[in-house]
């Protein structure tokens, strides 16, 4: 059973940074894609970041790209979302998610992933 676990939400001052974890487990992840996507209150679930486990390709929103960098550590089975220069519009729950990316070429559609974790919230204040 895949189970994904976010950890390293919570609050952070505009300019600063937090850096979030996805522990993964329950299969094997090499071929899959992993990402994080947020949703804030009243608004769409929407892309932020993905990285290929296998190679480590990296794709972020425009919205994130040179504040927000994506890695994986393949020993831990971790994903890390690291998080600078933080604005108040990043204020959202803050999901992980794993999957074999058929639907989009850059992996920034949710249908690119069956499995989602619980999620964190990662609050900006300005």
């Amino acid at each position: 059973q895949v189970q994904l676990v976010e950890s390293g939400g919570g609050v952070a001052q505009a300019g600063g940074s937090l850096r979030l974890s996805c522990a993964a487990s329950g299969r094997t992840f090499s071929g899959y894609i992993m990402g994080w996507f947020r949703q804030a209150p009243g608004k769409e679930r929407e892309f932020v970041a993905a990285i290929r486990w296998s190679g480590g390709s990296t794709y972020y929103a425009d919205s994130v790209k040179g504040r927000f960098t994506i890695s994986r550590d393949n020993a831990k089975n971790t994903v890390y979302l690291q998080m600078n220069k933080l604005k108040p519009e990043d204020t959202a729950v803050y999901y992980c998610a794993a999957g074999v990316g058929y639907y989009s070429s850059t992996y920034s559609h949710h249908r690119d992933y069956d499995y989602w974790g619980q999620g964190t919230q990662v609050t900006v204040s300005s």
